[in-house]
């Protein structure tokens, strides 16, 4: 049976359902889902690139980071817990770079989040030492490092909301084809925006990820001492909800190409949104995450040193105008093109007062 018809029977049966019930079955589905099917999702061959499939580069600077805060943390030993690995290559990257400072990596334990077996499979291909499996965070104790998400919390199933004479919410219908019908917003998506002050004119249409919510508050009971760096597209509630995105940033990618209709390529393409980075920072905050810095992309990866690393790499290969052009091509991906609409916020616990690039 398709997923579309799995889809279809279950509204029969029980009538309407929100469309982060719909989302979620979409991307999650057991076998059938977006994220739980087969395809090969990440490359030239699948739907979208990440800033790790674009340079080693990026996970060299990850690494550079999770150096400062292991000497932040005294040296001690550290974890590093990754959410939604996908292929491994950010977590290769990493630890290709950390092997030369060997006594962060000799008490280093890499730890990834993975709940896609088809996704396990293909990391441990080749992530052979310092790295344990986990089906979620409480399966990990006493974690003092960073938990590190790159381009997750976009991939949260998420409510969708219109605002009329009161808040609405998208219910998702099938009368010969999916259909959208509105019904009244619970209390939960109304102190949603109550909380971030947050006013929508008549007309607007905007997503709510509550999931992003919960997420934050369980990383945060986890970590017992350290930092959580998210990275992903997005922006604050200033931005998020002015004229132009009226029509919300709900998108999806088959094969390299942008839509905005959900309710085509069940199973097949992804669906994501755009990150409310003023709630992860506000929820955060409430439980025990205090922010020390938010910045685009392309400012954190330049305040770590991107270009004098690569200039350093330029300068030992003797093929440097070969060299010198692709790192062209990936500097405008990662520093233009994604360096300006990916956003890359940490917040720390348990420490002392410290600023990262702001």
């Amino acid at each position: 049976m398709m997923l579309s018809e799995i889809i279809i029977a279950r509204i029969q049966k029980e009538g309407p359902i929100s469309f982060r019930s719909f989302m979620e079955m979409a991307l999650y589905y057991p076998e059938l889902g977006y994220y739980n099917s087969i395809q090969n999702k990440i490359g030239a061959d699948g739907d979208f690139y990440t800033s790790t499939n674009i340079s080693a580069d990026f996970g060299v600077m990850i690494g550079r980071q999770i150096e400062e805060m292991w000497q932040i943390l005294e040296n001690k030993p550290f974890k590093i817990v990754e959410y939604g690995a996908g292929t491994g290559l950010l977590c290769h990257d990493i630890l290709d770079y950390l092997k030369n400072n060997n006594p962060l990596y000799e008490n280093l334990h890499y730890c990834i989040i993975e709940k896609s077996a088809r996704m396990q499979e293909i990391q441990k291909t080749h992530l052979l030492e310092k790295v344990s499996w986990y089906s979620n965070i409480q399966e990990i104790p006493e974690i003092d490092g960073c938990v590190l998400s790159n381009e997750l919390i976009d991939n949260f199933s998420v409510h969708q909301v219109i605002m009329e004479d009161q808040l609405m919410e998208v219910f998702v219908d099938y009368k010969n084809a999916f259909v959208e019908v509105l019904k009244p917003a619970n209390e939960e998506l109304t102190h949603y925006f109550e909380s971030l002050n947050v006013h929508l004119p008549r007309g607007f249409r905007t997503e709510v990820n509550l999931e992003a919510l919960s997420w934050i508050k369980e990383v945060s009971y986890a970590l017992r001492k350290g930092y959580v760096i998210s990275i992903d597209y997005g922006s604050t509630s200033s931005e998020l909800y002015k004229n132009h995105r009226s029509c919300g940033t709900l998108l999806c990618y088959h094969k390299h190409q942008k839509n905005d209709n959900p309710y085509q390529y069940i199973g097949e393409q992804d669906i994501t949104s755009h990150v409310n980075f003023s709630a992860l920072r506000h929820w955060g905050l409430k439980s025990g995450l205090e922010c020390c810095g938010f910045v685009d992309q392309a400012s954190f990866l330049l305040g770590l040193g991107i270009k004098e690393y690569q200039d350093n790499v330029l300068k030992n290969n003797p093929s440097n105008l070969q060299v010198a052009m692709q790192q062209s091509i990936l500097n405008y991906k990662l520093l233009v093109d994604m360096g300006m609409k990916f956003k890359v916020l940490i917040q720390q616990k348990g420490i002392l007062k410290k600023t990262f690039q702001d």
